[in-house]
């Protein structure tokens, strides 16, 4: 069984949010267009937003007291209800099975650390559905994404990193990540598999 992971391809962090990755707006465009070519690949297709609390710092992860460090502190984004927290335009929703908000008060990098709209972990839900392979898209290479498949792969499953569906926020944290990632065993490649 086989699922799609498309990580946070949310309006803060496309051209023109508060957290805008270059490329964003096309890599959502570009999911889309994969899920309806490759929907019967796909047991089951999981998003992940962030879904961050708007009266508190989130555990710290947004900067309140001085300005952002861009690692572990940053602005104010995908905070709950705003638009900025919806998923970008041109990814359609309709194509996502199982909806997952992470934050909620907390820092959250990794999809793993959120839940479902019932309340279940995705370890769960990937348990349920006896999902052995995940594939991953989404934004951003070197935060969500990888953090996302770094736990895929700590809970013994196949991962596949779709090179062609994802944006970083720079590129040599991005290039770091994704060797971190071959090296850790996921498959690394395009959707097209070149």
């Amino acid at each position: 069984m086989r699922a799609l992971f498309v990580i946070d391809v949310q309006n803060d962090f496309t051209e023109g949010g508060s957290l805008a990755v270059a490329g964003g707006a096309a890599v959502a465009a570009g999911i889309t267009g994969y899920l309806r070519a490759h929907a019967r690949d796909y047991d089951a297709v999981f998003a992940s937003r962030d879904w961050h609390d708007a009266a508190n710092d989130n555990g710290g992860h947004f900067a309140t007291d001085a300005a952002p460090d861009f690692v572990t502190t940053w602005p104010s984004h995908c905070v709950a209800g705003t638009p900025g927290a919806e998923y970008h335009p041109a990814l359609d929703a309709s194509l996502i099975d199982i909806n997952v908000r992470k934050g909620q008060g907390k820092p959250a990098y990794s999809i793993f650390e959120g839940t479902t709209d019932d309340g279940s972990t995705v370890e769960q839900k990937l348990s349920e559905l006896g999902v052995t392979d995940v594939d991953i898209v989404g934004i951003a290479t070197d935060y969500c994404v990888r953090a996302s498949a770094i736990d895929a792969l700590h809970s013994h499953r196949r991962v596949r990193v779709l090179t062609d569906l994802i944006a970083g926020v720079a590129p040599d944290s991005s290039a770091a990540a994704l060797t971190e990632l071959r090296l850790a065993g996921a498959t690394v490649v395009a959707a097209n598999g070149e």
